[in-house]
């Protein structure tokens, strides 16, 4: 991975596989009745909050699955695994401009809250690098440009009253206004965190989760990138959980901790970020559009296949 990684083994390649795959498949059982996503997002987790979770992930513990943080990140994954299938399978919801503006807001809130730790990261003055929670991290300015972009990626989410359940058997929830543009910001972004904040970790929380639902919304299910990014996010975040020395002990992957990778990256998102936020307010300006009311890319390719496939 050059720059960014130490050397990968192909057994470290496998391993990389095996978690992307897994968590394709394992996203794909969850949408694919109600049944099988209460099973994954309401039975499983009431479960191993019961009988697993008070071990390995027990306040204090050395993988640092313990903190406050961790454990709000879990629930707050799996209550919009919940919410969202609640619009799906409640007609009655569908119909309320409040219910549909909700997922928007989770989202917003997820990224302000990742936005946020990378601005406290940087106000640690870790310049040479140190253990935070139990994770290596380090502080520059980095930090600042990734939280920018951060903040950005939130005020270019777009068109939520677009949102609509896809007419197959399978009930997703699509939103059409949500294109490969911003996608791709958000990906690109939300990487950059995961490599600032969760360093060590972020070949997984990153890169595999990451790629994990932007696949499917490219080659399996256009539209419902939101879904897949709730399901397989609750899915990751569950199994650290329950297996939290996955990514230090298990199959580790540590970055290089090279400040000029972690300067590049983020670089690289705020660019992104910010070429979105100009395009969209350009459309905006040009068509006199509202951005909180009316979908911005209604006129686009990628609007309308999404909305071919699934009305």
């Amino acid at each position: 991975m050059g720059i960014l990684y130490e050397k990968i083994t192909f057994e470290g390649w496998g391993i990389f596989l095996f978690v992307l795959l897994a968590l394709m498949a394992f996203n794909e059982l969850g949408r694919s009745t109600k049944w099988t996503g209460i099973l994954l997002f309401i039975i499983v987790p009431t479960f191993l909050t019961i009988y697993v979770w008070p071990t390995t992930a027990a306040p204090g513990n050395k993988y640092g699955t313990g903190t406050w943080f961790n454990w709000v990140k879990t629930y707050s994954a799996l209550a919009g695994c919940i919410w969202f299938m609640a619009l799906r399978y409640m007609p009655s919801l569908q119909k309320k401009k409040w219910a549909l503006a909700l997922p928007a807001v989770i989202l917003a809130l997820n990224i302000f809250e990742a936005s946020i730790r990378d601005f406290q990261i940087f106000t640690y003055g870790l310049t040479n690098g140190g253990v935070v929670d139990n994770l290596w991290t380090i502080s520059g300015p980095w930090n600042i440009m990734n939280g920018i972009a951060g903040l950005l990626n939130i005020i270019t989410i777009c068109g939520c009253y677009g949102i609509f359940i896809s007419k197959d058997k399978t009930k997703d929830m699509i939103w059409p206004d949500m294109i490969w543009t911003w996608i791709i910001a958000y990906d690109v972004w939300n990487f950059a965190y995961t490599y600032n904040c969760i360093s060590d970790h972020s070949i997984y929380c990153g890169a595999a989760l990451l790629l994990s639902c932007t696949i499917p919304t490219f080659f399996i299910k256009r539209g419902a990138w939101l879904q897949h990014r709730a399901q397989t996010l609750a899915l990751w975040i569950m199994f650290v959980m329950t297996v939290p020395q996955f990514a230090d002990r298990i199959a580790p992957v540590p970055t290089t901790h090279n400040k000029t990778a972690f300067f590049i990256v983020s670089l690289i998102s705020l660019i992104a970020n910010a070429a979105l936020a100009i395009y969209q307010y350009s459309k905006i300006r040009r068509n006199k559009l509202n951005p909180i009311k009316d979908e911005i890319y209604k006129d686009t390719n990628a609007y309308k296949n999404v909305l071919v496939e699934n009305k």
